[in-house]
């Protein structure tokens, strides 16, 4: 491009604009219902103390009542740890997120202790990460078959049934997979969350995986950086991909219907995405 070189002034004040630009969008005011939000966690390494850590990069996206989805949130910190989780879920109260209903994430501990202090909603365990953690607990040649009886379940229509099924497959395992069993017992509350909600949107509220494509592509270019030197420059990298995919999502259709919004708002009136203009 002709360019010799960049000066070490011109490369901070590079990245303090897009700091800027990154901050006012990580921070900006959310307006209106959300009724369904996902949170996922990718992980990188950084040089802290002298030492290099692995970190948790939390993603919250949302999906308002017009059916538009956001990305509303992030953060960098231990994903393991329940003072961690209420704290950036208060963080996301505090700029205004209301009405949410469904929480839907992988079973990362104190997760779910934090939701009830912060949101009244209901939590969704990925239902594809808890069939990974359970065909473990079974051997290489019959996982095909506890895959397909584990399938049943949700095949059927109503969440009745669902519960029904659970505990029927939940018994055929038990004498040979126990432990599989005693995980099911636990689980099935959690699993089948989904259940109560709209048939419409079960298939995107049951897992994470709307957000596996997202994820690649912070997985794809934070590999390249390696090890990152300290924690503001993952946000700084991170916060652009998500501004960047954020906009594109606006081009695009509603994530969800509109229709059957109302069976999970608190709130009818539509509103216009809350996404400021850079």
């Amino acid at each position: 491009m002709g360019m010799t070189g960049i000066s070490k002034s011109q490369v901070s004040r590079l990245c303090a604009e897009i700091d800027e630009r990154v901050n006012a969008f990580l921070n900006r005011p959310l307006e209106g219902d959300w009724p369904y939000l996902w949170i996922d966690a990718t992980y990188v390494k950084v040089r802290s103390s002298g030492r290099i850590i692995s970190v948790s990069v939390i993603l919250a996206v949302g999906v308002n009542t017009d059916g538009t989805r956001e990305l509303l949130g992030l953060r960098v910190g231990p994903s393991e740890a329940e003072p961690f989780w209420t704290d950036f879920l208060r963080s996301l109260s505090h700029r205004g997120l209301r009405g949410v209903k469904l929480l839907i994430s992988d079973s990362h501990v104190g997760l779910k202790s934090a939701i009830s202090k912060v949101f009244m909603a209901t939590w969704q365990r990925c239902r594809v990460h808890f069939m990974r953690n359970a065909l473990a607990y079974a051997g290489k040649g019959q996982r095909q078959m506890v895959l397909a009886l584990i399938t049943t379940v949700f095949a059927q229509e109503t969440a009745d049934a669902a519960h029904k099924q659970w505990r029927i497959v939940a018994d055929q395992l038990r004498e040979k997979f126990s432990k599989l069993a005693a995980i099911m017992d636990d689980a099935e509350y959690d699993v089948l969350a989904f259940m109560d909600f709209p048939k419409a949107y079960r298939r995107q509220v049951a897992s994470t995986n709307p957000l596996e494509r997202l994820n690649a592509e912070i997985k794809r270019r934070t590999d390249v950086v390696g090890i990152f030197p300290n924690e503001n420059a993952i946000i700084r990298l991170v916060g652009a991909i998500l501004l960047e995919q954020n906009d594109e999502w606006q081009l695009y259709r509603r994530y969800m219907q509109f229709e059957g919004m109302e069976a999970v708002s608190d709130n009818q009136t539509p509103r216009l995405s809350a996404v400021m203009t850079a």
